[in-house]
């Protein structure tokens, strides 16, 4: 037998870390907790002792003296039903996860707040995170409405309500609708419409100002709209609206790429081809864009890069540090088949 089994070996300590490395403890716990200032070499030799004696922080006791549960929650104030069934969210979480992984905290989910917004506010203020992550907010929400007063809070996308006071992360939504009406205009289209998003939620209002500022500044109509919830069955029905109204129309901006690919499904019912007769421009750049045949030309929303930002803002608010209130990422023109 071994002389000393597994189930004997003694857990180890901040101390026996401290004694292998040669260093005091004071450092050992500074490296643990990654703080910035630790000589190199110190840090090389605390970072072999751990891992030669397996060593792995107590949280709870990191927690007891910081206050922090070390836990963020992303908030989701839409059905579970549509979460999962939208790549954005996925993407969101990607970013977030991709910039937490290189801390301590942790990242939950909640989704379907509205349908009990109180149970959600008791959670959220009731000591179980350090921060909250809004994302697909409204106007009208009720389960993170003055969370901000409370808990540090960061939303993707300016909140409606309250935005003086709220930290956020966004694409330039108006100057990406913008550029992709402008897109169509350069094609020769002059009858343009758009299938906007939902007017209580950011992203809709601004993309429906973007477009409308590109027609007006070109002289054209901006009398061709329809609203839908960023569903391809709300894209379908919109474009059905559109096309029933007998005007004249050669061209769409659809206001996300899954409302684009509602609209394709119509078009192509009525016997139109895109983009021979009606062209078509969507937004967000994800697996519908490529997926669609032609492949739809549309704006790159970075949302990774957006979910990673709104993580590093909400830490940097969380440890009391100094943060920017409001960081605006650029999106891009994708050119492919469909304008």
């Amino acid at each position: 037998m071994s002389a000393e089994s597994g189930a004997d070996r003694p857990t180890p300590t901040l101390e026996m870390v401290a004694a292998l490395a040669g260093v005091s403890r004071a450092t050992v716990s500074r490296v643990v907790n990654g703080a910035p200032s630790v000589d190199p070499h110190l840090a090389s030799s605390v970072e072999k002792a751990v891992q030669t004696l397996n060593y792995v922080p107590n949280r709870a006791a990191r927690t007891l003296a910081s206050r922090r549960t070390y836990t963020v929650t992303l908030l989701v104030p839409e059905s579970t039903s549509k979460v999962f069934a939208d790549p954005f969210f996925a993407t969101v979480v990607e970013g977030v996860a991709r910039y937490l992984n290189t801390t301590d905290y942790m990242l939950n989910m909640v989704t379907s707040s509205e349908a009990n917004p109180e149970k959600t506010r008791r959670y959220l203020l009731g000591g179980n995170v350090d921060g909250v992550l809004v994302v697909s907010h409204h106007s009208g929400d009720h389960s993170w409405t003055q969370l901000n007063a409370s808990l540090p809070t960061v939303f993707a996308g300016r909140p409606l309500v309250n935005a003086a006071n709220s930290y956020f992360v966004e694409v330039d939504n108006e100057e990406g609708a913008s550029a992709a009406t402008s897109r169509l205009i350069e094609g020769g289209r002059r009858h343009i419409a758009t299938i906007a998003g939902p007017q209580d939620m950011p992203p809709g209002v601004d993309r429906l100002q973007g477009w409308r500022s590109a027609l007006l500044d070109a002289g054209l109509s901006d009398s061709l709209a329809e609203t839908g919830d960023f569903t391809v069955v709300s894209g379908a029905v919109a474009m059905r609206r559109l096309l029933d109204r007998g005007q004249p129309l050669d061209a769409v901006f659809a206001a996300n790429d899954q409302m684009a690919a509602g609209a394709y499904s119509v078009i192509k019912e009525r016997g139109l081809r895109i983009p021979e007769d009606i062209a078509v421009v969507g937004f967000d750049d994800d697996l519908y864009a490529t997926s669609l045949s032609p492949a739809l030309t549309t704006i790159h929303h970075p949302i990774a890069a957006l979910g990673e930002k709104m993580a590093e803002l909400l830490v940097e608010l969380i440890e009391g540090r100094a943060a920017e209130r409001i960081h605006r990422l650029p999106t891009s023109l994708v050119v492919r088949d469909s304008a």
